[in-house]
């Protein structure tokens, strides 16, 4: 989840059909061969490589001719879209649907413009809780037995029985520190939780900030200095931690050491460095799956810009295994199934004003 006032700032200005054909991109382009489902065939992959290739040969890597065929090559070579008819809608009137976790055969999700948390039982969605001003981005279960939510708005975290009860929120950590922006969660291994806090970015300040939640329900802070602080995950052997900076487009990582100490920071990837289309990428939401893949959601600037609507799916060396595509723009946020056949992505259609209006897909995995 982003800031609310960073919407409609830096907006992407994609490279458009005429200024495509000036630059000499398009031409046989305009009839680019596609599949009838829409998707890129073969043919179409074989084709752009040869053209990216020749392109580089006679040296124009990094004009906007350039930035133009890496994003059809990520689209061509790694992009697997969803069909209309793999899609299923679970909810087709979400209010910025963030947060997602599965969690004993339901799906639970936050609505932030909504201030509630949603669950979703195979059959029909129902608020679990709600509490005006709390502004959720994130929720997730307890070793405790209670759910916490952030609340991003309040800067507070706010705590729900299993019944979904209102308690008394979580307002600072054991030494004081108050939180900005608390954003998304993330478990670990021991039953604590990371959760990060995006602090006042976009602006000069970066004062982002982890925090952990210890089974013993004590608070602390564990990292500091991170630019919009967004998405978390813990690596499956529990030993690292990744931290979306979606200002700086990208993802950091961490060694987690005792007591969920975070130590040895360092980028894992960029974004804007994978996909290179000439703008930025977004990153906000993050999940792993059972064989270490990253799944990694965005919330573009404008509704129009390159690759809105993609998932990433990289490895743990942060190399691009393949995409999701869904018709919304924003994709923030997911969650996958307990078999991991089905992903649960929470979209954005209205990014720029209440009430952010989205859906809940279902889509397969592949």
């Amino acid at each position: 989840m982003v800031r609310r006032r960073a919407r409609g700032r830096r907006r992407i200005a994609p490279l458009g059909i005429a200024a495509a054909r000036s630059h000499g991109v398009l031409g046989d382009l305009a009839f680019f061969p596609w599949s009838q489902d829409g998707c890129p065939g073969n043919e179409a992959r074989c084709w752009l490589r040869q053209r990216v290739s020749s392109r580089r040969h006679r040296g124009n890597e990094g004009s906007p001719a350039d930035c133009l065929f890496g994003l059809l090559v990520v689209l061509a070579g790694a992009a697997p879209c969803a069909r209309a008819d793999d899609l299923e809608v679970l909810n087709d009137d979400a209010h910025f649907a963030e947060g997602p976790i599965w969690y004993h055969g339901k799906l639970y999700y936050v609505e932030y413009d909504r201030n509630s948390v949603t669950t979703w039982d195979g059959a029909r969605n129902a608020v679990f809780w709600s509490k005006q001003g709390c502004g959720p981005s994130a929720v997730i279960p307890t070793v405790r037995g209670e759910f916490l939510t952030t609340c991003y708005d309040s800067g507070s975290i706010g705590r729900i029985s299993a019944d979904g009860k209102d308690l008394p929120p979580y307002t600072h950590d054991k030494d004081g520190k108050r939180f900005v922006g608390p954003n998304d969660f993330a478990p670990d291994r021991h039953g604590g939780i990371y959760f990060t806090c995006s602090g006042t970015a976009p602006g000069p300040v970066i004062d982002g900030k982890i925090f952990y939640i210890a089974p013993d329900g004590t608070l602390s802070e564990k990292a500091a200095e991170v630019h919009s602080a967004n998405g978390i995950v813990v690596s499956n052997d529990g030993k690292t931690l990744y931290a979306i900076e979606t200002e700086d487009h990208r993802l950091i990582q961490f060694k987690i050491g005792p007591g969920g100490s975070l130590s040895e920071r360092r980028v894992f990837l960029d974004l804007d460095e994978l996909t290179h289309i000439g703008g930025h990428i977004y990153p906000d939401g993050v999940k792993i799956d059972s064989k270490g893949h990253l799944y990694i959601g965005q919330n573009p600037r404008d509704v129009h810009a390159p690759l809105a609507g993609t998932i990433f799916v990289v490895d743990d060396t942060g190399k691009l295994l393949r995409t999701l595509k869904l018709p919304s723009p924003g994709v923030p946020n997911l969650a996958l199934s307990p078999d991991e056949k089905t992903v649960y992505v929470m979209a954005l259609d209205q990014l720029d004003k209440p009430p952010y209006h989205g859906k809940v897909y279902a889509i397969p995995n592949r």
